[in-house]
């Protein structure tokens, strides 16, 4: 599983950023510690569609009922925008997800002022898709 930092670690580094050209660096970064995605898992199942770029995310339950976020992007940026949300979402169950709002995470962050609409738009997708992933599994 790849390593990536608490949610509250995640908002510190990303405090100390000294502009959105570093920030938009480190998200990148973040998205360079996912696990590569198996090409099996590049299927139509688990695209998801509202996004701009190509995104494929797989959430699976481990043996505790954790939910295991798998995924990968065409776009280094969206990928590292992946890493952010799974960032929020690592060791939490179905239920958990489901009832988590992480907008308010990404307000402090003030990340939707500084994306462009359809990357926003696609990060917003993915937050539901996530969250309908979970729900099916309860």
């Amino acid at each position: 599983m790849a390593s990536l930092p608490e949610p509250q670690k995640l908002a510190r580094n990303f405090a100390r950023c000294n502009d959105w050209e570093e920030k938009y660096l480190y998200i990148i970064e973040l998205g360079e510690r996912l696990d590569p995605l198996p090409d099996e898992w590049r299927n139509p199942d688990n695209l998801i569609s509202g996004c701009q770029s190509q995104v494929w995310i797989v959430a699976q339950p481990d043996e505790q009922g954790v939910i295991v976020l798998h995924g990968d992007s065409d776009a280094a940026i969206v990928k590292g925008l992946i890493a952010v949300v799974f960032s929020l979402y690592q060791g939490l169950t179905a239920q958990e997800i489901v009832e988590l709002d992480v907008r308010p995470f990404f307000e402090s962050l003030a990340l939707n002022q500084h994306l462009t609409p359809s990357r926003s738009q696609g990060l917003e997708a993915m937050l539901r898709a996530i969250r309908a992933h979970a729900a099916a599994l309860l």
